[in-house]
């Protein structure tokens, strides 16, 4: 087998002459000493060459005539280099890789506290995760492709919208803008880094950044709409039924963000689900739908149509957001049943009651009088709907009895008896780009 020299030997015959016989062989320099020669060194080899060079090309023959190749001399910063790749020790990086599974098989693969290694995401075990993964990619959109021209014109005219219509557009700019960005947060800084299966971390990684690309189509809006930014940006944390939202969010998020937090015990771990009920379940489950129905609603009448287009296309994103969450945490359940015990329940079910009446606070808020063909009654109606339907995802007894859902137009947009159970079939009606029509 040819070494580095003998192969470029065997390119260059040429190179290969050996000098004179009476030229007495240079002593080797000793490795290290090679590795870190001084600069003088390879002008002192430049000069050697040219005199040998000489006596071997004929007169007027360039270098790239007679096939000789001439390297550039190695700087210090080059041969340091090169000595640390020779000597890399690559057991240590194989074994970190390996974890202690090597090859991972489908069972030991698992939701959470899982030692196989996570960075073989073949074979899959939960090919929901992978299926919501490639539907999440199908219904990709940027906030540029919507046209904001006539919520602009609409906006700059005094006669173009109520007060309260005003105001229902505000509130919802100032919660969701600073919502998703809570939601990013937590998914990059507790929820991947928690979750032990990699088809699962790959729908993560896809949700992030559509949660950016939400918080970047909230930015867009108010821009477009020359709203003032500090008002909007801030008013989570001026505004009560906003800022009340956002702190019961950040309470489940706050023991996960630090990097030395680990699941593996009866407590941790259920503080991670208690995690992930909080923001599938109720910030995004519930949180998100009394703002949603106000400004689709607003574009069912033809107003404000750029914004209300913009949050349809982040509703369909959101709505298969909690069902992946919803499967998430259904599969914790599987796998760890000791967890979902009867006070695990009764948390639950406390979280999501929790969130329901918020979000009737902040219904009443931004709606003190009838707007829209719409209510604060009627909203409480539909938020205790959908409540019910969270509980029944995670297999708890609904709460509000009776209740119906008050805005049947919604069905056209997002209906709710499209979000798939636990492990049913995939969502066909997400796809790429395309007009929304109204």
């Amino acid at each position: 087998m040819l070494n580095w020299d003998e192969f470029h030997a065997e390119e260059n015959p040429v190179a290969r002459q050996q000098p004179a016989p009476t030229e007495a062989p240079e002593p080797a320099a000793p490795a290290a000493a090679a590795a870190y020669a001084p600069a003088a060194a390879p002008a002192a080899r430049t000069e050697h060459d040219a005199q040998r060079g000489a006596t071997s090309q004929p007169a007027g023959a360039s270098a790239a005539q007679t096939g000789t190749v001439t390297s550039a001399p190695a700087t210090d910063a080059i041969a340091r280099a090169r000595a640390s790749v020779e000597h890399m020790d690559v057991e240590e990086g194989v074994a970190e890789l390996e974890g202690t599974a090597g090859r991972v098989q489908v069972d030991d693969k698992r939701m959470i506290n899982c030692r196989a290694d996570l960075n073989q995401l073949v074979p899959f075990k939960y090919d929901w995760a992978w299926q919501k993964y490639l539907d999440g990619c199908s219904n990709h959109w940027m906030p540029q492709e919507v046209n904001m021209s006539a919520d602009v014109a609409t906006w700059k005219n005094p006669e173009g919208l109520t007060d309260d219509e005003r105001r229902i557009i505000k509130r919802s700019l100032g919660f969701f803008s600073t919502a998703d960005s809570l939601v990013a947060n937590n998914l990059v800084l507790a929820v991947y880094r928690l979750i032990t299966n990699p088809e699962c971390r790959q729908y993560i990684l896809r949700q992030s950044f559509e949660e950016a690309i939400h918080t970047h189509a909230y930015q867009y809006c108010i821009e477009s709409l020359g709203m003032d930014e500090g008002e909007i940006f801030n008013m989570y944390r001026e505004l009560p039924s906003v800022a009340k939202k956002a702190q019961w969010g950040i309470q489940y998020t706050r023991e996960m963000s630090d990097p030395a937090f680990t699941t593996g015990t009866v407590e941790t771990d259920k503080a991670l689900l208690e995690n992930l009920i909080a923001f599938y379940c109720v910030l995004e489950g519930i949180f998100f739908y009394c703002g949603f129905t106000q400004i689709l609603s607003m574009g069912r009448r033809n107003k404000m149509t750029g914004v209300a287009e913009q949050f349809q296309y982040i509703l369909r994103d959101e709505s298969m957001h909690v069902n992946f969450g919803v499967d998430v945490i259904n599969q914790i359940k599987i796998e760890n049943p000791h967890l979902w015990d009867a006070q695990m329940r009764d948390k639950a079910t406390q979280m999501i009651l929790e969130g329901t009446e918020l979000e009737i606070q902040y219904a009443r808020d931004t709606m003190p009088r009838g707007v829209l063909g719409m209510n604060a009654k009627m909203m409480e109606e539909y938020l205790q709907f959908i409540a019910n339907r969270r509980l029944a995802q995670l297999g708890l007894p609904e709460q509000f009895k009776g209740v119906n859902n008050p805005f049947p137009w919604m069905s056209e947009i997002m209906d709710l008896r499209k979000e798939k159970n636990f492990f049913e079939t995939r969502v066909i009606e997400y796809q790429t780009g395309g007009s929304l029509s109204w």
